[in-house]
């Protein structure tokens, strides 16, 4: 038997075109997760990050034919509205620059917690959360042009095509930056272990990308 819960994206975004209000929060609840971490990962304020994905929905409520699935998926959309978002915000606020400590807030777990994840030792958890903390405050330290294509792609797992997609380039562009940029982290990261001794290295769940 056919549910909301089964129904593709666009079949989905049928009924919401019919004023079905349990067709968007079916929606929601399957993409809001995944907006929100991009936000937080980019931005590194979960304030922030809740309002871009408010903001991300909203278009979608609003502005439903923006999105033209010849285009690409739905989540690459939504991607793309809340990067555009974030990088306004860049670019106009303060509030989106590194904070000195920043908490994670009440979005869905990400992978800085997916890895942190199953540490019975207490000392283990801790080191692994300052490990864990340096990479956060890396990723932060990008350029944006960089940190985007890092957290889309080894951070969300999107393929180099879905990225290209999101950021509107080729996808040579998408692997050209995504080089760059974990060089740029890499040397970040060396930074921080001879700044204040060593860390245990950790890998992105995809990519295999050992920091």
């Amino acid at each position: 038997m056919m549910t909301l819960h089964t129904l593709g994206d666009d079949g989905l975004l049928r009924l919401i075109a019919a004023g079905n209000q349990e067709a968007f929060l079916t929606l929601y609840r399957r993409h809001q997760g995944a907006i929100y971490r991009f936000a937080l990962h980019m931005s590194g304020n979960p304030s922030v990050a809740e309002e871009v994905t408010q903001e991300v929905f909203m278009v979608l409520i609003r502005h439903p034919q923006q999105y033209d699935a010849g285009r690409g998926s739905l989540a690459a959309f939504l991607y793309g509205v809340a990067r555009n978002h974030v990088l306004r915000g860049i670019e106009q606020d303060r509030r989106y620059l590194p904070p000195a400590e920043q908490e994670e807030g009440d979005g869905e777990p990400g992978v800085w917690d997916a890895w942190s994840n199953g540490i019975e030792d207490p000392l283990a958890d801790l080191v692994r959360a300052e490990a864990i903390e340096r990479v956060r405050q890396g990723v932060l330290a990008l350029p944006a042009a960089y940190r985007e294509v890092v957290v889309l792609c080894d951070l969300q797992e999107l393929d180099y095509a879905e990225a290209a997609r999101v950021l509107g380039c080729p996808v040579g562009t998408v692997r050209s930056r995504l080089h760059r940029g974990r060089t740029l982290l890499m040397e970040k990261l060396r930074a921080m272990q001879r700044g204040e001794g060593s860390f245990n290295g950790i890998r992105t769940a995809k990519n295999g990308l050992w920091l």
